[in-house]
């Protein structure tokens, strides 16, 4: 035999439940905020892991390409600006992930830094409401960093040197004549016009390749040197992802 809820019947049992009765007392509450922070933590090492990763595939790109651009003088320019594209792609979908981190990251600092630590060596008026910014992220998921930000982040611990090695690589190439036509004896470019046609991309002239280069590298650098107004726990201590 079956049996059909009216939206009404399902709306009184969830109000009424029945649901896991909260903890009642200390020990209970206790326990739970043990699981809790343990459950945290695997959701944070979670995304953690897929940051690393992600910077793993660059770092991997960045060695490849490097290799296959410098070992062979026959090798084309356009190898290593293809790199710098795929380091990009892997920024942006690094930062999109480390936005989520950042959630999970941030409620994990709010219990160890105010029950933890407070158990600890116990600081008179610290974090009182702590339990109260925890539950609003909990009933109301928000991102706390914008994706901009999130870029900024990623740019500074990684992905700047990344950026700074494939262009020392790019001006390396269009710069020596060595590395651009096999068997040439030369091995630095003798005037600036040289530099102008080993720059040449397909259909685009050497000066306006450089250009777009240097202007994206411009970008880059703002990226690098940018330091977000933050007075929250990201500005204190060190060690911070």
């Amino acid at each position: 035999m079956t049996t059909d809820f009216s939206k009404r019947d399902y709306d009184e049992s969830v109000v009424k439940g029945p649901w896991p009765p909260l903890p009642a007392s200390q020990g209970e509450m206790t326990n739970t905020l043990a699981h809790y922070y343990r459950g945290e933590m695997g959701r944070m090492t979670s995304w953690r892991d897929r940051i690393d990763r992600t910077s793993n595939w660059a770092i991997t790109v960045v060695a490849a390409l490097l290799s296959v651009s410098l070992s062979t003088p026959t090798s084309h320019h356009g190898v290593l600006l293809f790199g710098m594209m795929l380091i990009t792609l892997l920024l942006l979908i690094e930062a999109r992930r480390y936005r989520f981190f950042d959630i999970y990251r941030a409620r994990v600092r709010q219990v160890e830094k105010n029950y933890f630590a407070q158990i600890l060596a116990p600081e008179p008026g610290t974090g009182l409401d702590w339990g109260s910014v925890v539950a609003r992220s909990l009933r109301k998921p928000k991102f706390l960093l914008s994706y901009t930000d999130a870029l900024h982040r990623r740019l500074q611990r990684n992905y700047g040197w990344m950026y700074l090695i494939m262009l020392l690589a790019w001006g390396l190439k269009i710069t020596t004549p060595k590395l651009q036509t096999e068997g040439n004896p030369l091995v630095q470019a003798h005037s600036w016009s040289y530099v102008i046609d080993n720059a040449v991309l397909g259909p685009l002239p050497g000066l306006a390749v450089i250009a777009i280069v240097a202007a994206f590298y411009l970008a880059v650098l703002y990226g690098v040197l940018h330091r977000e107004l933050d007075e929250g726990e990201y500005i204190h201590g060190e060690a911070h992802v």
